[in-house]
């Protein structure tokens, strides 16, 4: 799965605004000159000559590969690096006027909301009001705001209900939306958004796009204040894989109108209005690797704007469709002609015997199981044969993540039984599961003997070769993600349990590992599987299990249930447009050849 370094995009519009002045008038508040920053046991630096300025009500969108810096910048923006994690910086970064280098945690707090990438690291009280109060109450605001501005924050990112929560009882979404209630309840100066809607279900994008979007408008709805006090604009520096679920309806003209791109090499290589740098750089950002806007992808292909109504793109898609007895269709664009790629596999035998059996199946979370009505599922049968690959779909909250662990053993169900072998399970937070202070020696944990011949096959296969040295623990999201999918596979187990596995990953890197996962299925490995990328499941699983209302809503082939409105509208499910349209113009058995034929038009 290795693939050479995507050459630097060229002809793009570079925008690197000299003057200071903020649309409110005031000056910029985030401003990095130069800045570079080298880990230690990393070969090359995470950032290199990053030059960017950011006044009051900015928004920025920053892209790139997986492992080209993104949430780097936002350390040091920050001050995580250097001041709490080690590493070499250059260059100079101030916010709101005053250097990182020479400003303490506390001062620099007072100006910045952040959202981490993994929300449950920055998660540090036990319940949801004492989790958003605590900034208030370090921002020193009278005891007498406090509960309505902390009502106000959970409103706005459409967490209300979880006020009186407990956060260990929380789903990776739902800690994901109070992370973002805790990061807008002072009215921050710089909102710093890290893979905000990573975790969530539609429903959840839709609440922290309209949440963000009130916090820069100023209009109050989300931070809240004192009475009659102005709300604060804050400049937002978003970065975002999903693009097409945070632009919504709206397109390109849905997302921050500035973006920064980053290389692999962790330069700028783009820095304008984000309209002129899709459309001028669309096919080299493709090749890089990125997820784009559908309508931008599509240019990318067929060099025609106008995404879905532009027969050209219609065309494409049908040639991607024409496979419908199994085989993957034909696809060409201008200037390359994409490889055979690996084919969808043989897929499961249907008079095989399961492999993994649920009979009556009820699961609670660890936290909540002594109390009455504990389960969060009820009554679930399952059984997955080998070679099958299965897809848990769900909203926040349903009981993925619970039914996943209690499938691997490390939860007891509160009724009914599993059966089957050990199964290996990836988990949602990849860090969770390490063990060895190396890439290498994570991959090859418990193997044996025999696993130093393994080492060099398994890193190229997942594109880690140059990470072996690496500490799992300093990896980006993305590649944290790579390496927990490469060690528990590494282990050959009949079922493998993945939470997530492609949260957090660019483009490249979700064709990669769906590739890994049907390849792994068509060695006869039974795969089961949560997300909330539909797009991604449509070209990947054989099957998919729809939760909602405390049971099974439905379980079936993937096109037939994502056919069905019902379903899908009762567990709060949407369809990417591209899903809907060819599920819509393409017979059944089209929808998986065509998305798997797009991906292979990515290096």
């Amino acid at each position: 799965m290795s693939a050479a370094r995507p050459a630097r995009p060229e002809g793009v519009v570079v925008d690197r605004r000299p003057s200071a002045a903020a649309p409110d008038g005031g000056e910029d508040v985030v401003v990095l000159r130069d800045v570079g920053v080298r880990f230690p046991r990393r070969p090359e630096p995470a950032l290199r000559g990053v030059t960017l300025r950011v006044a009051p009500g900015d928004e920025v969108v920053v892209l790139g590969p997986s492992g080209s810096g993104k949430s780097t910048v936002l350390q040091v923006v920050t001050g995580v690096v250097p001041h709490a994690v080690h590493a070499d910086l250059t260059g100079e970064v101030l916010v709101a006027g005053t250097a990182t280098a020479r400003t303490c945690v506390v001062e620099r707090s007072r100006h910045l909301g952040v959202l981490a990438q993994d929300p449950a690291s920055a998660v540090c009280l036990p319940t949801v009001e004492g989790e958003v109060a605590l900034p208030l109450e370090n921002h020193g605001v009278p005891a007498g705001e406090i509960d309505d501005r902390v009502d106000a924050a959970l409103a706005g990112v459409g967490a209300g209900a979880l006020r009186h929560r407990r956060t260990a009882g929380l789903s990776g979404g739902e800690l994901q939306r109070v992370a973002l209630a805790a990061a807008l309840v002072t009215g921050p100066r710089v909102l710093l958004l890290d893979e905000p809607t990573s975790m969530l279900d539609p429903a959840g994008v839709r609440s922290v796009r309209a949440a963000v979007e009130g916090a820069v408008r100023g209009d109050g709805t989300t931070a809240g204040g004192p009475a009659g006090a102005a709300a604060p604009r804050p400049a937002v520096v978003l970065v975002e894989h999903r693009l097409d679920e945070w632009a919504g309806e709206a397109g390109v003209d849905g997302l921050p109108a500035r973006a920064l791109v980053l290389g692999e090499d962790g330069t700028v290589v783009a820095d304008g209005p984000t309209a002129t740098v899709l459309r001028d750089a669309a096919a080299r950002l493709h090749a890089a690797g990125l997820w784009l806007p559908l309508d931008v992808e599509l240019l990318a292909l067929t060099g025609a704007a106008g995404g879905l109504a532009a027969e050209a793109n219609r065309a494409l898609l049908h040639r991607c469709a024409g496979g419908t007895d199994g085989r993957d269709g034909a696809l060409s664009r201008p200037g390359r002609e994409p490889g055979p790629g690996p084919g969808p596999g043989p897929g499961p035998e249907p008079d095989a015997e399961p492999v993994l059996v649920a009979r009556g199946l009820s699961v609670g979370r660890r936290e909540d199981r002594r109390r009455p009505g504990a389960a969060v599922l009820h009554g679930l049968d399952l059984a997955v044969r080998p070679g099958e690959v299965v897809a848990l779909l769900g909203a926040n909250g349903v009981g993925k993540t619970t039914l996943l662990l209690t499938l691997a053993g490390l939860l007891a169900p509160l009724a009914g039984r599993v059966d089957g072998p050990r199964a290996g399970l990836v988990l949602q937070h990849a860090e969770h599961g390490f063990v060895a202070h190396t890439v290498a020696a994570e991959v090859t944990h418990g193997l044996g003997a025999q696993a130093a011949a393994a080492v060099p096959g398994l890193l190229r296969r997942h594109r880690l070769e140059h990470l072996a040295d690496a500490n799992p623990f300093r990896l980006s999201g993305g590649e944290k993600r790579r390496l927990s999918l490469a060690a528990m596979l590494a282990h050959r187990r009949p079922v493998l349990l993945a939470d997530e596995p492609t949260l957090g990953l660019d483009r490249r890197d979700t064709v990669a590992t769906t590739a890994v996962l049907r390849a792994a299925a068509a060695e006869g490995t039974a795969v089961v599987l949560s997300s909330h990328d539909l797009r991604t499941v449509a070209g990947l699983a054989d099957r998919v299990v729809v939760l909602g209302d405390g049971r099974v809503l439905a379980d079936g082939r993937t096109a037939a249930v994502l056919r069905d409105d019902a379903v899908l509208s009762r567990a709060g499910l949407v369809l990417p447009p591209l899903v809907a349209w060819l599920l819509a113009h393409e017979a059944e058995g089209a929808l998986g050849p065509a998305l798997r034929a797009l991906d292979r038009a990515v290096p």
